[in-house]
């Protein structure tokens, strides 16, 4: 598990002070005040970051993972009273006990971060039947019922994330299954946001490029080839770094908040560039 520290640095230019404007620490980090988010995958990496930065704006944080210890000491990192519940989102009897528990102890759910994932390297040829249901059966079925059950907790005003990915939009060598789970993800948000049409429920993809966490170091790890595939992709990057995953937290804070409240089945990229140029 990464390290994250709780860093809060605030900069207001002279010509705002000049226009009058006024600036409160309430106001800039209280963004989710009041609201309820699910994070599911919330025990490391992205969806670790985005639980410190949702509970740090306000919100009431419920995590979901698959390692209880994992589990335990991502709630050390988040604070501010989160819960986290174990459970494997491919398998529907736990969500079906997830869901319950959220039902019973918050009573809805505001913002669902759908985050959980896997993927293996596996060129063509190589792929093997175990490797493909498990990455369709967590990344495409889990994150299907996981937003099905979600959602009659949700009303208008509520915002749904699915954790996208550059790979869906790029050919990426020896990663096409995960890839091809991601650009179903796409499709579910673009489908979804015409299913939920008149709720007021907003359904949008964040996808972030190669970003440092502890699930890229181990897809990573299974290669052989660790350093030289991450300074290939370094190469490609107009920023010329991996990502940081605060900084993909930071965008799903837009997305869970607001501020993006005219966005749905849309695709943000957190992605240094690496999907674009």
């Amino acid at each position: 598990m990464g390290t994250y520290q709780k860093v809060h640095t605030i900069q207001i230019k002279s010509a705002d002070l000049q226009l009058g404007l006024n600036f409160s620490w309430e106001t800039i980090m209280n963004r989710l005040i009041g609201k309820i988010a699910v994070i599911t995958g919330g025990n490391s990496g992205i969806g670790l970051a985005a639980a410190i930065r949702f509970a740090d704006e306000g919100a009431q944080v419920v995590v979901v993972g698959r390692r209880q210890a994992e589990l335990d000491k991502a709630l050390q990192l988040i604070g501010h009273d989160a819960v986290a519940i174990q459970g494997d989102i491919s398998r529907l009897d736990d969500l079906e006990r997830i869901f319950t528990q959220i039902k019973a102890d918050k009573g809805r759910i505001d913002i669902l971060f759908a985050n959980a994932g896997l993927g293996d390297f596996q060129p063509i040829g190589s792929i093997t039947e175990e490797s493909f249901d498990r990455t369709f059966g967590i990344n495409v079925k889990g994150t299907l019922f996981t937003v099905q059950k979600a959602l009659p907790l949700m009303s208008a005003g509520g915002s749904v994330i699915l954790t996208g990915s550059t790979t869906a939009s790029m050919g990426t060598p020896a990663f096409s299954v995960y890839s091809a789970t991601k650009a179903a993800l796409r499709n579910f948000a673009r489908s979804w946001a015409l299913d939920l049409k008149g709720t007021g429920i907003r359904i949008n993809v964040l996808s972030p490029g190669p970003i440092s966490t502890p699930g890229l170091d181990s897809a990573l790890a299974t290669t052989g080839q660790a350093d030289a595939i991450v300074d290939g992709m370094i190469t490609q990057l107009p920023l010329g770094r991996i990502g940081k995953p605060e900084e993909v937290a930071a965008a799903a804070l837009f997305l869970a908040s607001e501020e993006s409240s005219f966005m749905t089945g849309s695709e943000m990229f957190v992605d240094g560039g690496f999907a674009q140029v």
